[in-house]
């Protein structure tokens, strides 16, 4: 979670999936604006659904790979990087060493960071989020909530939601 905003917007993703990237490139900047005026807590559910559309779990590896930028305090903006650095749908993915160097590339200077990617540490967790994301009713990604209401992915009509709560 990133934020301190009292209205929870929460997105369930996949890194792998092209049209998460795209919401993330279009609501990214509205996100950040509400972020920063302290409207919204964003919560994002890294998923591992498009794993089949990798030969090495690419989903499960990124999602992974998340966690432990979390664990450095730099969820968001590596996030935000997985996206902006997403490989194709049907190859690897990227290596463990270049999930490493994203985040170098957000400043994650943690030795540990790395280590907890190479010894896999949070590799079940991404099953976890989507087991719960389904019993949830989450059929696909990105799929978002704003105050557990589900909202269409565009950054309107999430402002407009976000609104009516704040009423």
């Amino acid at each position: 979670m990133v934020g301190t905003g009292p209205v929870d917007a929460e997105a369930y993703i996949d890194f792998q999936c092209p049209f998460c990237k795209q919401f993330e490139l279009w609501a990214g900047p509205t996100l950040d604006r509400l972020l920063a005026e302290q409207v919204i807590s964003y919560i994002r559910h890294p998923m591992n659904f498009l794993d089949a559309a990798s030969t090495t779990a690419y989903s499960t590896r990124a999602a992974a790979a998340s966690a432990a930028a979390s664990d450095a305090g730099k969820f968001h903006e590596y996030a935000q990087t997985l996206f902006e650095y997403q490989p194709p749908e049907g190859g690897p993915g990227l290596t463990d060493g270049q999930l490493v160097e994203l985040g170098q590339r957000v400043g994650i200077t943690d030795p540990e960071f790395a280590e907890t990617i190479r010894r896999g540490t949070y590799l079940p967790w991404p099953s976890f989020v989507t087991e719960r994301a389904t019993a949830r009713g989450v059929a696909g990604t990105p799929s978002v909530f704003v105050r557990g209401i589900p909202v269409a992915a565009r950054p309107d009509i999430i402002v407009a939601a976000v609104k009516r709560v704040l009423a």
